[in-house]
């Protein structure tokens, strides 16, 4: 009688108790054509977050949403993505290298990810430093676009002249300050010897209805970011950053073949976890990324966005950061832009 007076007085035990009684209610409640499999499943099953640090409907978010299922089956658990932008990918960024570095909390980071130190004078994080680098998925091709309402341009070379004929009359968005589509478009003015008003919006969402909406002019930004759009007609393609016509889009030409030789800049996308998660870890999640991003269904979606989908190691990844941030470091320079 003493021992079960103390377990029933026990907070754990009640507690417990509470939970089989909530639980019970639930499968007797009327849900007993499903509950009973789902309930137990959601008990003790965990999901794998993916923070994203950019908006839904950007490049990366496109990417990710795309394999949401492969990846459960790969990973072995429900996915989960959590967008989180803000500050150029900071914020969602800062959540990620907070984690418990369990493998279950991963994030999907740009090009962003290396141009910080180059923008920002502090960072509440160390871009190389507190994060484990576990595979560079892919590249995504960048494309210029205009809002065909108010730019009567349909290529580069009509769009630069109406740049330098009316330099004052037309701006350019960004996803925010030296984010890597800032960086692209101003690549693409220097190229072109014009100057055009920079307008930095906080994310790809926001930037994107403006210039549907024509409160600002010109754009760069992923090719999945754009793609039902320039289907649609709200906005017009000029040319596409990389070296080579995009399968995806073929119609499209490139800028460097439109007289801007120089002209070559793609996104890219890698999967990173929180600093100090093992290496055995690490390489268990790139193989299961891989396996993800290789089903049949994931690269017919791939191939249609646009994206070169090539998962690497973990090494490679740490190398490829840190020569990216050399890279970022020079163009940041070069453009001018200033420290945040």
């Amino acid at each position: 009688m003493h021992n079960t007076t103390n377990t029933l007085k026990n907070p754990a035990n009640t507690q417990r108790r509470r939970t089989l009684q909530g639980l019970g209610a639930l499968l007797l409640g009327g849900g007993l054509a499903w509950a009973p499999r789902r309930l137990l499943a959601q008990a003790t099953e965990r999901a794998v977050r993916f923070i994203l640090p950019v908006g839904a409907g950007s490049g990366v978010d496109t990417i990710v949403r795309a394999a949401t299922a492969a990846l459960g089956k790969t990973l072995g658990h429900p996915v989960v993505i959590e967008n989180q932008p803000g500050a150029g990918g900071i914020v969602g960024t800062s959540a990620l290298v907070k984690a418990a570095p369990d493998g279950m909390t991963l994030g999907v980071v740009s090009n962003n990810h290396v141009v910080y130190p180059s923008v920002y004078k502090s960072l509440p994080f160390d871009p190389i430093n507190d994060i484990t680098p576990i595979c560079v998925l892919g590249s995504t091709p960048f494309v210029l676009v205009v809002n065909p309402a108010k730019v009567a341009a349909t290529n580069v070379k009509e769009l630069v002249a109406l740049l330098k004929a009316r330099p004052e009359a037309y701006n350019y968005a960004s996803s925010g300050n030296g984010t890597i589509l800032h960086l692209a478009a101003e690549m693409f003015m220097d190229e072109a010897q014009v100057k055009v008003k920079h307008i930095p919006y906080k994310g790809v969402g926001p930037m994107v209805t403006d210039l549907i909406g024509g409160q600002v002019e010109l754009g760069v930004l992923a090719l999945p970011a754009v793609q039902a759009h320039l289907k649609s007609g709200a906005l017009r393609a000029i040319g596409v950053g990389s070296a080579a016509r995009v399968a995806a889009a073929p119609e499209i030409p490139t800028i460097a073949e439109q007289g801007l030789p120089n002209y070559n800049i793609e996104g890219w996308f890698a999967v990173v976890g929180p600093a100090k998660l093992p290496m055995a870890e690490a390489r268990r999640i790139q193989a299961a990324v891989a396996a993800a991003y290789a089903t049949p269904e994931v690269k017919e979606a791939m191939a249609k966005q646009g994206n070169t989908i090539n998962p690497g190691t973990p090494e490679a990844a740490a190398q490829f950061f840190r020569s990216e941030m050399v890279k970022y470091a020079r163009l940041v320079k070069k453009a001018g832009v200033e420290l945040q």
